[in-house]
């Protein structure tokens, strides 16, 4: 009795403040290098959310500054709609404190943890305070406050408060002084890139020590945000049943229309049927083997899933293409977006797309991004259902290498949008092995393998139509040489025989009778966009078509055409002139263009 009195004395309750201080590995803060990362991952996903909820293009700011030898300034600044000063303290500084943890819809973040779990990891490794700027118009001033969090009770403490001026009209703007180290700096970029091509409607300014740079929005429209709808039948467990039904005063019947989506009045009255249970019953009267024949009728009773087209937010095929082709330089890009599906009540949609060729790294594995909500998982790829859904594709059948990965220059993207991402733990780095998921992400992949074959088919058939042509190239110009020497006359110019058997643009430029004429052949199977470039001392005056640029410097004139050209359509001009120069013509790959200067 004496010790379990003693026992009891040292026995209390535990903040959840307290809990993740000891536990910060939970919450992807287990190193220093990883801690600048997630930091600035969490402040972001808080940006972009609130941006897409008030409809505003998210312009945001991250910088990183070395304030002392292994400390680090981190700023995040962001254009979206502020926080009433009201909410700041909460918002910043309690973990579990949030907007979104019950409601049904895509968000990066659900749980409240994220950015003061950031503020809690400042505190814990300098000691200093979060400061926090935010504006809701331009007709009030900002408020900033310096926040740290009680970890004892997981209260924010407010240590100043005061209105300033600030630039922006309205946003927010987090700063955080932590320990951490340059190691860092690689990955940072990394999750900025790849933050950038699955967010193709956002700016990011950044600023890490004294190099600055800008990751571009290609899209000018901000993607609609998800709507709330009720959780599906299918989805719910009994204790969560329980509280529902505990805090309701209506019939059954009317109880299952209300408070799930999918659930009419006719599939009420056939769940009540099922569990064999009055429809008119309040359900707050309902005794635990009562609501466990419900719970089962609920689940056995055919529902539709529920639409994903509110509550999720996929990136499109489109954008997908776009944020990669302006990150990455690719031969063949392609992407597919999966219709909408559900697991456990659950809706999501899978999204993938892959790369290949370019400048991506020939031998290796292949470059892999897995997404969930617009949100790069760059850590766990191992423990990842996307990871195992790519490596139990059988790539060998549409012709690429495999050793777990394919193999070769290939990039794989997979996006997982979903009102409640599976994911392994609270870091959020990979995503649990749910069939439904890993099925979609198959399906995706073999759609994407198919289009991968065919590229690499073609491609080969075009080399060795190519090798082909380049024979016939190579002997053309022997045969035109002895037919010249046989009939005693000049050596015919088979340039233009050549660039159509080779599929190539071919420039010819020619003087005569005091006129120089330009002509171009396109005879790829492709359109092209071309520059001309023609510098001489001819002013080209009365070209047949003027140039869309003309400089002179010393008498010599630079003019610039600028024009498309449709496969096997040509391009002419002509104009007074004595010719010579240089001539050149960009915009067509090095091994698509044969260039031929008669007045050189």
């Amino acid at each position: 009795m004496v010790l379990a009195d003693e026992l009891a004395k040292k026995q209390r309750s535990i903040s959840v403040a307290e809990f993740f201080e000891k536990n910060k590995q939970m919450l992807g803060f287990d190193s220093p290098t990883r801690g600048i990362i997630t930091t600035i991952k969490e402040a972001i996903d808080n940006s972009l959310d609130a941006c897409e909820e008030a409809q505003v293009l998210p312009d945001i700011l991250v910088s990183v500054r070395r304030v002392s030898n292994d400390v680090f300034r981190v700023v995040v600044e962001d254009n979206g709609p502020g926080i009433v000063p009201e909410k700041m303290p909460s918002v910043f500084a309690k973990l579990l404190y949030g907007s979104r943890f019950h409601q049904v819809r895509q968000t990066r973040g659900q749980q409240g943890i994220g950015i003061s779990a950031a503020v809690l990891y400042a505190q814990l490794t300098t000691g200093k305070p979060t400061i926090v700027t935010s504006r809701t118009d331009a007709k009030n001033k900002a408020h900033t406050m310096s926040l740290v969090i009680k970890t004892e009770t997981n209260e924010p403490e407010v240590l100043s408060h005061e209105e300033v001026d600030w630039i922006l009209p309205h946003g927010t703007r987090v700063q955080l002084e932590f320990k951490s180290n340059i190691a860092a700096r690689k990955k940072l970029i990394e999750y900025l890139k790849y933050t950038s091509i699955v967010n193709p409607h956002a700016k990011f300014r950044v600023e890490i020590e004294d190099e600055a740079f800008t990751f571009e929005r290609v899209s000018s429209e901000v993607p609609p945000c998800p709507v709330a709808i009720k959780p599906h039948p299918y989805g719910i467990e009994l204790g969560v049943l329980k509280r529902m039904t505990a805090a309701s005063d209506l019939p059954l019947k009317e109880f299952l229309v209300e408070s799930f989506s999918k659930v009419g009045e006719k599939t009420s009255l056939e769940i009540c049927s099922s569990a064999r249970l009055d429809p008119v019953v309040k359900v707050s009267t309902l005794d635990l083997e009562s609501l466990n024949r419900l719970l089962d009728a609920m689940q056995t009773t055919k529902i539709p899933a529920p639409s994903a087209s509110q509550c999720l937010s996929p990136i499109t095929d489109e954008l997908i293409v776009k944020g990669m082709e302006k990150e990455f330089e690719l031969d063949f890009i392609k992407a597919r977006t999966r219709p909408g599906n559900v697991y456990g009540g659950h809706s999501f949609i899978v999204e993938a797309a892959i790369g290949y060729g370019g400048k991506l790294p020939p031998e290796g594995n292949a470059i892999l991004l897995r997404f969930a909500n617009r949100v790069p998982l760059l850590y766990q790829q191992g423990a990842c259902a996307i990871t195992n859904a790519v490596q139990n594709v059988n790539w060998k059948a549409y012709g690429v290498s495999q050793s777990g990965l394919p193999t070769g220059p290939i990039l794989i993207l997979v996006h997982v949008a979903a009102t409640s991402v599976p994911f392994t733990g609270e870091s959020k780095d990979a995503i649990a092995a749910i069939p439904e998921i890993e099925r979609e992400i198959t399906l995706a992949l073999q759609e994407l393998g198919r289009d991968l074959k065919m590229f690499l088919s073609r491609r080969d058939r075009n080399k060795l139509q190519d090798d082909r042509a380049r024979a016939i190239c190579s002997v053309i110009p022997l045969i035109a040489a002895k037919v010249g020497e046989i009939v005693e006359l000049p050596v015919p110019d088979t340039s233009l025989i050549e660039g159509r058997i080779m599929r190539r643009v071919v420039l010819k430029k020619s003087t005569a009778g005091g006129k120089i004429m330009i002509h171009i052949d396109n005879y790829t199977t492709k359109p092209q966009e071309i520059s001309l470039y023609d510098i001489s001392g001819d002013p080209a005056g009365d070209a047949t078509i003027p140039p869309s640029f003309v400089s002179e410097m010393d008498g010599e004139y630079t003019k610039i055409w600028k024009f498309a050209l449709a496969s096997g359509e040509a391009f002419e001009v002509i104009y007074t002139g004595l010719g010579g120069g240089m001539i050149e013509m960009q915009g067509v790959a090095e091994n698509l263009k044969v260039v031929v200067d008669l007045d050189v």
